[in-house]
């Protein structure tokens, strides 16, 4: 059955990979109209989000963000689908950075780097950053349940230099290439919701106390990496720019959960500059409840 889905809809994934920018963005209009006005995906959830994460703006200007938001978020996905077959050249000119000379940089120093960055703008077109270093570059990911669709993605992704790693099975790669003093660079999503336990770390996050992944900055300070932060910008359709900004490059002098306190902040920042970019339909308070007094 995963075969029969793959080989029926594959095809059409692919033909719409290679259409010209223009003609996918027509597409993402229609699927915003479908999305947004007639299926209403989620938008309870988003419009949620926005009234906790921003309590002091009225509700007319929270529906114009919610607006925006699902323009881009169908865009995301058009993206993702060119990303199958999206040249270099072509990513270079959509994606680009404007202080990449800072990893160059820090490569002097001999430590790895964890690049880490919310669910933003579009954290997909990062995996073009690699042809700019000169690193091993790792990519944690999410296995999709379709072996043949994840196969598909591993060998897209990694054309570019960059190898995905199931979030399970990236530290285990950290340790190995530690002790063979090989240096590397990892990339890390960290803004979604933890599952709880006892000693999870709660903190502030958009007004609201939630659970806080805190993997990237227990990493760093055992494997003394450093900790570089991804600032990307929408300059307009379909265009991305990156800057980067060292968290930190003494990860082991920082107390308890300082490094994870200076990356919310980061994040923080990064959304309320522009908070339709931000993917509002995840479930990112719903632990809040569950917050301890």
């Amino acid at each position: 059955m995963n075969l029969l889905v793959y080989c029926l809809v594959y095809p059409l994934i692919w033909f719409i990979s290679i259409l010209p920018f223009r003609i996918l963005y027509f597409i993402s209009n229609f699927f915003y109209l479908l999305t947004y006005h007639l299926i209403g995906y989620r938008k309870k959830i988003v419009l949620n989000n926005l009234k906790l994460a921003f309590p002091e703006k009225k509700e007319q200007e929270l529906l114009e963000i919610r607006k925006k938001f699902y323009k881009h978020f169908v865009d995301i996905f058009m993206e993702m689908i060119k990303t199958f077959t999206i040249s270099k050249t072509e990513l270079d000119k959509h994606y680009t950075y404007t202080n990449i000379e800072l990893i160059k940089e820090l490569k002097k120093d001999g430590k790895s780097v964890i690049l880490i960055s919310a669910h933003y703008a579009n954290w997909e077109w990062t995996i073009g950053m690699n042809s700019y270093i000169n690193y091993n570059a790792y990519a944690a990911f999410t296995k999709v349940s379709n072996p043949y669709f994840n196969n598909k993605i591993k060998k897209t992704r990694e054309r570019f230099g960059v190898i995905l790693k199931q979030a399970s099975k990236i530290t285990p790669t950290m340790l190995q290439n530690y002790k063979n003093n090989t240096q590397s660079i990892y990339g890390l999503l960290s803004d979604q919701s933890p599952q709880l336990k006892k000693d999870m770390y709660w903190s502030l996050f958009l007004n609201v106390k939630v659970p806080i992944h805190t993997g990237g900055q227990i990493l760093a300070k055992k494997y003394d990496m450093n900790i570089v932060f991804l600032d990307t910008r929408k300059i307009k359709r379909g265009y991305y720019e990156t800057t980067l900004s060292i968290i930190t490059n003494e990860a082991q002098k920082h107390s308890e959960f300082e490094l994870t306190e200076i990356y919310l902040r980061k994040v923080e920042a990064q959304i309320k500059a522009q908070p339709e970019y931000y993917f509002w339909t995840h479930k990112r308070f719903k632990h809040r409840d569950k917050a301890p007094s």
